[in-house]
C-alpha cells in the first residue's frame, strides 16, 4: 500500500482547439491575392532617414546598395587611407619635379660655363 495515497494517475488532457478556424493559411500566395485582393510587397522600413527593403533574405537600402554596415565602414576607412596615400604620392611627385628642375637648371648653367670657357680659350689662340 502506498504511503501517501493512490499511485500516480494523470488526468486525460482535453483535445486542443484548432489554432485558426480559417483555411487561408492553406492557400498559396497567388490564390490569396486573387481571392482577397491582397498585394503583398517586400517589407519596407525607414530607420534614421534611410529606407530599407527586405529582398531575397537581406535588407537592402532603397538607394540600390546591398552593403552591410561593417563593410561600409571598412570601405570608408580604406577610401580614406587611399586618399591619404594619393596626397602623399602627389607631394612626392611635386618634390621630384622640383629636384629635376633644379638639376636641369644647374646642368644648363654648367654647360653654358663650359661653352663660355671653350669660346674664351679659342679666342686666345
Amino acid at each position: 500500500m502506498p504511503l501517501f495515497g493512490n499511485t500516480f494517475s494523470p488526468k486525460k488532457t482535453p483535445p486542443r482547439k484548432s489554432a485558426s478556424l480559417s483555411n487561408l493559411h492553406t492557400l498559396d500566395r497567388s490564390t490569396r491575392e486573387v481571392e482577397l485582393g491582397l498585394e503583398y510587397g517586400a517589407p519596407v522600413m525607414n530607420i534614421g532617414g534611410q529606407s530599407l527593403k527586405f529582398e531575397e533574405g537581406q535588407w537592402i537600402a532603397e538607394s540600390g546598395g546591398s552593403v552591410s554596415g561593417k563593410e561600409l565602414q571598412r570601405l570608408k576607412k580604406r577610401n580614406l587611407q587611399l586618399e591619404e596615400e594619393n596626397n602623399l604620392l602627389k607631394l612626392k611627385i611635386d618634390l621630384l619635379l622640383d629636384m629635376l628642375s633644379e638639376t636641369t637648371a644647374e646642368s644648363h648653367l654648367i654647360q653654358k660655363e663650359l661653352d663660355d670657357l671653350k669660346n674664351h680659350t679659342r679666342r686666345k689662340k
